[in-house]
């Protein structure tokens, strides 16, 4: 691909062989974060290499919505130019909420800029942004192992097309994606990094390309309608008018299969994909909680998908994970140069985050807590009473006002479900509680544990008014 790829005989086109490397950042994974973070870093004139399971061909194919929230807010590592490319559909304005069971459709409008990208040719163009920073890419390796001096990551062990791979790195950054083998592998115990990770806390995505015949009447919107569980949704975002990304996102504890097919079912039924052909099927794993409390230890920090850097009501992360990559890269530079990579030295990197957007999608993931204890009658008849501006607040600002004269007109909308909305807004008064919480998380480690025990107390409430159980 270019001259700081590794070469497939085991040596760099700089000479260097491959079986053992030393490096300033070592970077697992090109997605959105690790090639923000790399190139980042690298365009500083650092030595950075990014490990990538993938070929070079199939670099940058992953399983998306490909809908982006905040498509003209993105760092400057990558000139933002480099992804007009796979900006494919940017009139997409408002979301359109099916709900068969009242035979109704919310037009919601979404704030901020939208876009529907193709997510391959976004990657392609990352990766060749990282490359031209000056980042190494080392393709076909699969990271098996960290090592670690104590509590401290020093580096990865890996296998590059079968053979060993050693890498030594004075900070590793883990952009491997959710449920990442390096968290795993590494002794975390004794640092701030957040371990109380579940399975329970991530969704399963599925998605399939489909090209229609005529133009959907619905190109310029984001389609949802929930499944018959309240743990799924089904999707369909037009890439272009004849082009539609169409999945569904459902909890872990749910039969895939069982969901894939109410989504085949959907297609079928919809006549607007009668004689349709689908070019691509790929399924993922991504975060449906609330960002890690902490995602840095001794030389090590985790970005995006790893850290829980995803909007856990719609799952998008593409421009989160981008800003994320870019303050870890910045972390990274500033820890080299002081020749202190502690968790201390890479503090600040958590601070921006949780001020950004942390504190953010903290507090929208109280909805899904809220959503695990509710009927779906009940919860589509909460969504059909909600104004669509106050909704829209909800699902991306993780706050909404509703004056009196809004509540009276969601109860008379939502006779025979009073229950549902009571708890709703009490749930809602907690949420805020929250984010305001978080807008005092802590400038240094030693006072993370008196911030976490006052968080819980806010989410042991929580969970007593919605009736859910306990996610964390």
């Amino acid at each position: 691909m270019t001259a700081r790829e590794v070469d497939g005989d085991g040596e760099s086109s700089a000479g260097k062989r491959t079986a053992s490397r030393s490096v300033d950042v070592a970077v697992v994974g090109a997605g959105t974060a690790g090639c923000y973070a790399a190139a980042t870093i690298a365009s500083e004139g650092y030595d950075v290499l990014v490990l990538e399971r993938k070929t070079r061909e199939e670099a940058g194919h992953i399983a998306c919505g490909d809908a982006l929230k905040g498509a003209g807010e993105f760092p400057d590592a990558i000139p933002r130019s480099k992804l007009d490319r796979a900006m494919t559909n940017t009139e997409v304005d408002h979301g359109r909420f099916e709900l068969p069971e009242h035979d109704t459709v919310l037009e919601i409008p979404v704030p901020g800029e939208l876009a529907v990208i193709d997510r391959w040719e976004y990657g392609r163009a990352i990766i060749e942004g990282a490359d031209e920073a000056g980042a190494e890419f080392c393709y076909d390796t699969v990271v098996q192992d960290v090592i670690q001096d104590g509590n401290r990551v020093t580096g990865l062990k890996a296998r590059r097309k079968g053979e060993p791979l050693t890498v030594e790195a004075g900070i590793t950054i883990d952009g491997a994606g959710a449920l990442s083998i390096l968290q795993d592998k590494a002794d975390l115990a004794d640092t701030t990094f957040d371990t109380n990770v579940t399975y329970s806390q991530f969704c399963s995505a599925y998605r399939e390309i489909v090209h229609v015949e005529q133009e959907v009447e619905w190109k310029d919107a984001l389609v949802f309608k929930p499944t018959k569980r309240a743990a799924g949704y089904l999707w369909y975002f037009p890439r272009t008018g004849t082009e539609i990304n169409a999945g569904l996102g459902f909890q872990m504890n749910e039969e895939p299969m069982e969901l894939v097919e109410d989504l085949k079912r959907d297609l079928r039924e919809r006549p607007e994909f009668e004689g349709a052909r689908v070019t691509d099927k790929l399924g993922a794993a991504l975060p449906t909680r609330r960002p890690y409390d902490s995602a840095v230890a001794p030389g090590f920090m985790a970005v995006g998908d790893a850290a829980g850097h995803v909007n856990p009501t719609t799952g998008g992360g593409i421009a989160g994970a981008a800003y994320a990559g870019e303050y870890a890269g910045e972390q990274a530079i500033r820890a080299i140069e002081s020749g202190d990579t502690g968790e201390a030295a890479l503090w600040d990197y958590n601070e921006r985050v949780m001020d950004h957007y942390g504190g953010r999608y903290a507090a929208l993931d109280v909805y899904n807590v809220m959503a695990t204890a509710v009927d779906v009658s009940d919860l589509t008849s909460l969504l059909v009473s909600l104004p669509g501006e106050n909704l829209a607040e909800a699902l991306y600002s993780g706050s909404t006002d509703f004056g009196l004269k809004l509540k009276l007109k969601a109860a008379i909308g939502s006779f025979g479900h009073w229950g549902t909305i009571l708890d709703f807004y009490r749930t809602k008064r907690l949420a805020d509680e929250l984010l305001d919480h978080y807008e005092r998380y802590p400038d240094r480690p030693s006072a993370l544990a008196g911030w976490q025990r006052e968080r819980d107390a806010i989410m042991d409430r929580i969970y007593e008014t919605t009736g859910a159980e306990a996610k964390y």
